[in-house]
C-alpha cells in the first residue's frame, strides 16, 4: 500500500504546477496565465495607478515572455489621478468599468489590435476630448464612453453594425460625429443628452432608432430620417430643439413621444405612403408622438396620394394643414477617393454612376526664376453623377508626397526614372475627422489649427490612421506627418 500511494503522488504531480497568479512588473499589476503565456492588466491591489502609464506588449518574468492581451476588468478603475495610458498592439480586449470615472484622463490611444471594448469601459472620463475608435472594433458593449462630458469629436469604425446602448449618453461637449454607413441599429439612449450636438447625419443603412435615442440633444434643429427605417422609438427625439423633421418612406412604426416637446416646430415630412402605426411602450395606439410639440401651427408633407389617409388619423390629422408632395428624385452616393500605384480611383455605392472630377495644384504656376520649390500637393474634387438621380454632394481629399525610402516616383524622362525620396499620403477628412491613408507605420502625426493650437495626435496604422478633432467644417486643418506639413480643408 505505501508503494501505491507514493506512486500515486507522482502520477498527479504534472497536474500542478501552474502557475496563475497576479504579479507586479515595473509598477503594473497582471494575472498571468502560464500555459498560454498571456498577460492581462489588472488594478493595483493597494493603491491606484496615477500620471502617465506605458503598458507594454510584452513583458519577462521568471524567464518567461508574456504577451498583453487584455485590459482586465475594473483595472484603472477610479484612478483619478491617471492622467495618459498607452495601450499596445498586443491588447484585443478593453474589460469592463476598466477606465470608469478617470477623471483626469485627457488621451488614451485604443490600438487596432483591440475587437472588442466591454461595458462602461471609459464611463465618466470627464476629461478626454477625442476617441478615434479602430477599423479592428466589431463591438462595443453598453455606455462605453457615456458621461465623457469634454468628449467633442469621435470617429466611428465601419466595422460596426450597432451604436449600442448609452454609448455617448451625457457627453455634452459632442460636437460632431460621423455615423458609418455599416451601422443599422441606434440603440437605447446612444446620444441622450448631447446638447452640444448640432447635427446628426443618420445613414441609409439604419433600420432601427431605438427609446431615448436623441432625448434631449437641444442643439439639434433638423433631423432626416432615412428611408429604411422602420420603426421611431420611445422618446427618440423627446425634449429636443427641432423645427424641421423628415421621416423617410420606410417608416411603419413611431412610438410614443418620439417628437414631443419639440417647440419650435414648423414643419414635418413623412414620406410614407402608409400612415405608420402609432404606438406606446407596452405596444397599444397613442396619439402623443408630438405632444407638446404645437403641431396645430405645424404643416405636414405626405406624399400627394397619401393626403386623405393622414387626414383620418391621430396625431397626423391635427396638423394645420396637410399638403401633398411629389416622389423624391434619388440621389447619388458620396463616392470614395483612393490612389494606388500612380494611379486616383473613385467608387461610389450607387451602381452605374459617372465621375466629375477637379484636381489643382498650387504648384502649377507661372514665373521667371531659376527654380520652383515642389510640395508635390493636389487637392482633389469629385462627386458622382447618374441619370435619373440628383448628383451627390462633392467628396474632397488631399495627395502628398511625403520623405520615405526611395521610390519611382518622380520625373520621368526617355533615358530613367528620377527615383527621389516620397511616400504618397492621402488625406481626407468628414465631419470633423480627418482620415490619413498611406502614411508608413509608426509615423507620427499631428493636427493643428493655423494658429497653431494642436487638436489631436496619433501614430500612422499599417492601412489607415483616423483622429477625430472639434475643427468645424470650412476651417483650414494644418496636418504634419512627420516633418510634412499639409493644409486641408474640413467638411
Amino acid at each position: 500500500m505505501k508503494k501505491y500511494f507514493t506512486l500515486l503522488f507522482v502520477a498527479f504531480l504534472p497536474l500542478v504546477t501552474s502557475a496563475d497568479e497576479t504579479i507586479e512588473v515595473d509598477d503594473i499589476y497582471y494575472y498571468i496565465i502560464e500555459k498560454s503565456k498571456i498577460a492581462e492588466v489588472t488594478s493595483k491591489p493597494n493603491g491606484k495607478y496615477s500620471g502617465d502609464v506605458y503598458i507594454p506588449a510584452s513583458f519577462v518574468y521568471g524567464g518567461e515572455t508574456y504577451s498583453v492581451t487584455t485590459i482586465g476588468y475594473r483595472a484603472f478603475y477610479e484612478c483619478s489621478g491617471l492622467t495618459f495610458v498607452n495601450i499596445p498592439n498586443s491588447v484585443i480586449s478593453i474589460g469592463k468599468e476598466s477606465f470608469y470615472c478617470c477623471s483626469r484622463l485627457t488621451s488614451v490611444n485604443i490600438p487596432n489590435s483591440v475587437t472588442t471594448i466591454d461595458r462602461a469601459a471609459f464611463y465618466g472620463c470627464s476629461s478626454i476630448t477625442s476617441i478615434v475608435i479602430p477599423n479592428s472594433v466589431t463591438y462595443v458593449e453598453w455606455n462605453v464612453f457615456a458621461g465623457c462630458s469634454s468628449l467633442t469629436a469621435v470617429s466611428i469604425p465601419s466595422s460596426l453594425n450597432i451604436i449600442n446602448n448609452g454609448m455617448f449618453s451625457g457627453c455634452s461637449a459632442l460636437k460632431t460625429i460621423s455615423i458609418p454607413n455599416s451601422v443599422t441599429h441606434i440603440a437605447y439612449h446612444s446620444f441622450d443628452g448631447c446638447i452640444s450636438l448640432t447635427s446628426i447625419e443618420i445613414p441609409n443603412s439604419v433600420t432601427t432608432i431605438g427609446d431615448y435615442a436623441f432625448r434631449g440633444c437641444t442643439g439639434l434643429t433638423s433631423v432626416d430620417i432615412p428611408n429604411k427605417v422602420t420603426k421611431i422609438c420611445l422618446s427618440a427625439f423627446e425634449d429636443c430643439n427641432l423645427t424641421f423633421v423628415k421621416i423617410g418612406s420606410g417608416a411603419e412604426w413611431v412610438d410614443s413621444r418620439a417628437f414631443a416637446n419639440n417647440e419650435e416646430l414648423t414643419d414635418v415630412y413623412c414620406l410614407a405612403e402608409e400612415v405608420p402605426k402609432t404606438i406606446d411602450y407596452w405596444g397599444n395606439r397613442t396619439t402623443d408622438i408630438f405632444a407638446g410639440s404645437h403641431i396645430e401651427d405645424v404643416t405636414l408633407h405626405v406624399p400627394a396620394a397619401s393626403v386623405n389617409l393622414y387626414k383620418a388619423v391621430e396625431p397626423w390629422k391635427s396638423f394645420k394643414s396637410i399638403v401633398g408632395v411629389e416622389p423624391e428624385t434619388p440621389k447619388c452616393k458620396l463616392p470614395t477617393i483612393s490612389y494606388s500605384n500612380g494611379k486616383l480611383m473613385f467608387g461610389c455605392a450607387t451602381e452605374g454612376v459617372g465621375y466629375v472630377y477637379e484636381i489643382t495644384d498650387p504648384d502649377i504656376i507661372k514665373g521667371y526664376t531659376s527654380e520652383v520649390q515642389l510640395d508635390v500637393t493636389y487637392n482633389i474634387s469629385v462627386y458622382a453623377t447618374k441619370s435619373g438621380y440628383d448628383n451627390s454632394d462633392v467628396a474632397t481629399a488631399t495627395l502628398c508626397w511625403v520623405d520615405a525610402e526611395p521610390r519611382t516616383e518622380g520625373i520621368v524622362n526617355e533615358d530613367a526614372v528620377t527615383e527621389v525620396k516620397a511616400l504618397p499620403v492621402l488625406i481626407q477628412t468628414q465631419g470633423g475627422v480627418i482620415t490619413i491613408q498611406g502614411a508608413a507605420e509608426g509615423t507620427p502625426i499631428a493636427v493643428y489649427d493655423l494658429d497653431g493650437r494642436q487638436y489631436g495626435t496619433a501614430l500612422a496604422d499599417k492601412d489607415r490612421t483616423t483622429i477625430a478633432t472639434s475643427l468645424r467644417p470650412g476651417s483650414t486643418a494644418v496636418v504634419k506627418i512627420g516633418e510634412k506639413s499639409v493644409k486641408v480643408l474640413m467638411k
